[in-house]
């Protein structure tokens, strides 16, 4: 069973929804994961205590000040002790709350604490739903990462006819079993993952860089730990944490980067090259800062092709994934690349999409394959890594 074992926080909202409720933890505990429910006071209005208690086998979360406890911050402790979260039914006030960082009460609090995978299904009346703050706010939740599953449309309490019924239990059970499932896709396997930009020295203050965050490398390596990989993060300045339990590697230049591959490739199952290299450096890098006013002539020389040197010592059994940035020709280019440097996949992106490309949170792919392409719509970084590693498990089988 994907679930056995794990610990979900079950998150409950004051909607009519939540009568559906029960039936979602008794799934939950038939395959044996255990059910934490964090809910509001208007929740009670709907699910009585006593029925979350007894079915979930543990005592209600509602309060952040509950005078019959010596202490207060359950809360902050079963975000330590849980897998997932999955907040349902999930009403336009608590994803405002949670878009906006409002914490005053249990669950907007425990939301705010939580750094694991998270599930939300809202359920509201239709007008609610289609209101453009709400789907404000529900973009901003996907960009960064939040799994929304969408409300489907029927007829609703409030006698409407329209989209705001909260998906089915069952349905929401199979979201988070299949996250759950490829937990295993890649497990014992080690892979490398190159990210951010390289910046290659002028003077000791100035350098030619590039505009990339490194967000999209940051989310793979992520990715590729929850797929079960030994994984090793190559990446180039960014202002970004690395992912838990990834082995970190800090390079500021292209030839360190190059280096960094070359020495730790052999040893892997494959790579994934999402960094934006500096093709070109300085032939002269100056010992002093240049001062103000005088003019100078920069002269460039070609850095290493890291793809192209990575694919001519790769081995049948390891597979590269390359990154192409391109502006024009997009598709008959990538193919290209992917020939020419013996690579599995060329992931392709495009700056000629809105919200796509460098320093934002989603991202518009391809997946180009040498028989075939893939396009996937704009979806935030982090649903693209996923969607990266379910391919990359297929090309290792």
């Amino acid at each position: 069973m994907s679930l056995e074992g794990k610990n979900i926080i079950l998150g409950v909202s004051g909607g009519i929804a939540a009568y559906k409720i029960p039936q979602l933890i008794r799934l939950f505990r038939k395959e044996k994961a255990h059910v934490q429910v964090v809910a509001t006071h208007n929740a009670l209005q709907f699910i009585t205590l006593t029925t979350l208690e007894t079915l979930s086998e543990k005592p209600l979360i509602v309060d952040l000040f509950d005078k019959s406890k010596i202490r207060n911050t359950e809360h902050i402790e079963i975000t330590d002790w849980a897998d997932a979260m999955v907040v349902a039914p999930a009403t336009a006030n608590i994803l405002g709350k949670f878009a906006n960082g409002i914490a005053d009460d249990a669950l907007s609090t425990t939301f705010l604490s939580f750094s694991g995978p998270v599930w939300l299904a809202p359920a509201m009346n239709v007008k609610m739903w289609n209101h453009p703050v709400v789907q404000k706010n529900v973009l901003f939740l996907r960009e960064k990462g939040y799994f929304v599953i969408e409300p489907t449309v029927g007829e609703l309490a409030c006698g409407y006819e329209g989209k705001g019924r909260m998906e089915e239990p069952e349905n929401i059970l199979h979201e988070v079993s299949a996250f759950f499932s490829s937990s295993n896709l890649l497990n014992g396997k080690k892979f490398l993952v190159t990210a951010g930009p390289t910046y290659e020295k002028i003077d000791p203050v100035r350098f030619i860089g590039n505009f990339s965050s490194g967000k999209m490398g940051y989310a793979i390596a992520e990715a590729l730990v929850e797929a079960g990989a030994e994984v090793t993060l190559i990446s180039g300045p960014t202002n970004l944490v690395p992912p838990k339990r990834v082995k970190f590697i800090q390079v500021l230049s292209a030839n360190q980067m190059y280096y960094a591959c070359l020495e730790n490739f052999p040893s892997a199952d494959g790579i994934i090259m999402a960094a934006a290299v500096s093709d070109f450096k300085p032939q002269k890098v100056e010992t002093n800062k240049i001062k103000k006013g005088k003019q100078i002539v920069l002269t460039l020389e070609q850095n290493p092709d890291i793809l192209q040197e990575i694919g001519k010592i790769k081995k049948e059994n390891q597979v590269i994934v390359g990154f192409a940035l391109e502006t024009e020709n997009e598709l008959s280019h990538a193919r290209e690349k992917l020939r020419r440097k013996n690579a599995d996949l060329i992931v392709l992106n495009s700056l000629n999409d809105e919200g796509s490309g460098f320093m934002v949170d989603t991202n518009k792919v391809t997946f180009v394959f040498h028989d075939h392409h893939e396009e996937l719509p704009m979806m935030a970084k982090k649903e693209v890594a996923r969607h990266l590693v379910q391919v990359v498990a297929k090309l290792r089988s």
